[in-house]
C-alpha cells in the first residue's frame, strides 16, 4: 500500500514536470517566430550615420546622428 502511494506521487510529478516542459517549449517556439519576423532598421543605410525615415511629411529626414566634436590640437 505504502509502494502504491509513493508511485502515484512519482507519477503525478513527472506528469507535471512533462506539461511545464511542454507548455515552455511552445512559450519559446512562439517566441522564435515573432523573433523571426520583425524587420531590421537600416542603420547606416546609404552612407548615413543614423536612420532616415521612409514615410510621411518628414520623408528623406536623418534621425540619430553620431557626431564626434573634433579634437582641437593647438
Amino acid at each position: 500500500m505504502f509502494k502504491t502511494h509513493i508511485n502515484n506521487i512519482m507519477i503525478e510529478r513527472l506528469k507535471y514536470l512533462i506539461i511545464k516542459n511542454n507548455i515552455d517549449k511552445e512559450i519559446q517556439k512562439k517566441n522564435d517566430i515573432l523573433l523571426k519576423s520583425r524587420k531590421e532598421v537600416e542603420i547606416n543605410g546609404n552612407g548615413t550615420s543614423g536612420y532616415t525615415i521612409k514615410e510621411g511629411e518628414h520623408k528623406g529626414t536623418v534621425l540619430g546622428h553620431i557626431k564626434r566634436d573634433k579634437k582641437v590640437i593647438e
